[in-house]
């Protein structure tokens, strides 16, 4: 590990854990890796600015992902965190961690956002500035690798699945959820129209994402592949990880659905979305209707 700039704790704790080619800067105390220049693109962009803003990332640490089916769902997957080494791929300001909590013996957070990896190092987290799509770390170093609601804010979610898939070691698991599965979200027609329609909506509502325009613009742009017709498929895990040489599972469900769906149960979505699913041909209560994916996938010791 090269550094740039003077060291900092957080840096001399991820000594042993970053490749030995990596440079590394330091800013405000956070390492910051090199980002190629061919992935410097609006949706990175867009991520750095939504997760770097303290009001819009505190409303998202907040309000997502910590409900009790979430967590149930994840602790169920990924087991205790206790006096494991857990790198978390787009921890953002630290949701997974604080949801599920736990006390590991190295807790990583990667996220291109300052402001985001700020947030998390509060409550816990090894915070690094890196390029999920080409991470500084070396391979085969975590027990657990998190990756939350964050593939389908990567332009290449084939290659950060790959570098998320390198960290594990053999014994460890990689899991995956929250990334929109895409057979649900293909609205076609009058549905497509009513999606559309919903944004303006949720500007006067003040939604969370969508409380100003500027906010739900870089909300929007962060999700390179958050629109209809886009997303998760099972095949995708399978193709990526199975060659690799681990055990993949994956499981569709609604975000009602705790640990149930491990037993093959998808729960209900709200009924927005089972409307727009009726308008454009999918069968509500299908598998292939289920808004999300969880995939959790082993590495063998072998």
């Amino acid at each position: 590990m090269l550094l740039n700039d003077k060291l900092s704790l957080s840096s001399v704790a991820l000594d042993g854990y970053v490749k030995e080619s990596a440079l590394l800067d330091v800013i405000d105390g956070i390492p910051m890796a090199t980002i190629s220049p061919k992935h410097l693109t609006l949706a990175l962009a867009a991520n750095a600015q939504y997760f770097g803003h303290p009001q819009w990332a505190r409303s998202y640490f907040d309000a997502c992902h910590r409900d009790s089916a979430f967590i149930e769902r994840w602790r169920v997957a990924t087991g205790s965190w206790d006096d494991r080494v857990v790198v978390d791929i787009g921890c953002g300001p630290g949701n997974v961690f604080a949801a599920v909590g736990g006390n590991p013996k190295l807790l990583i957070g990667v996220d291109v956002s300052l402001g985001g990896l700020k947030m998390a190092q509060e409550i816990g987290y090894l915070p690094l500035l890196a390029d999920a799509q080409n991470l500084p770390l070396k391979s085969e170093i975590a027990d657990i690798v998190v990756i939350n609601a964050s593939l389908h804010h990567c332009d290449d979610m084939e290659a950060a699945l790959t570098e998320a898939a390198r960290l594990v070691k053999p014994g460890g698991v990689l899991v995956c959820d929250h990334d929109l599965q895409k057979t649900a979200w293909h609205f076609k027609g009058l549905a497509r129209f009513l999606w559309e329609a919903r944004l303006p909506m949720y500007r006067m509502m003040g939604r969370g994402g969508h409380g100003s325009s500027s906010e739900q613009e870089c909300a929007l742009a962060s999700e390179a592949h958050h629109v209809p017709g886009d997303g998760m498929t099972v095949e995708f895990y399978h193709r990526i990880l199975d060659p690799l040489g681990f055990q993949t599972s994956v499981y569709p469900h609604n975000h009602d659905t705790g640990a149930a769906i491990f037993e093959g149960k998808i729960g209900r979505s709200s009924r927005k979305y089972r409307v727009a699913q009726w308008l454009s041909g999918v069968d509500p209560d299908s598998r292939e209707a289920a808004l999300s994916l969880m995939c959790v996938a082993s590495r063998p010791i072998t």
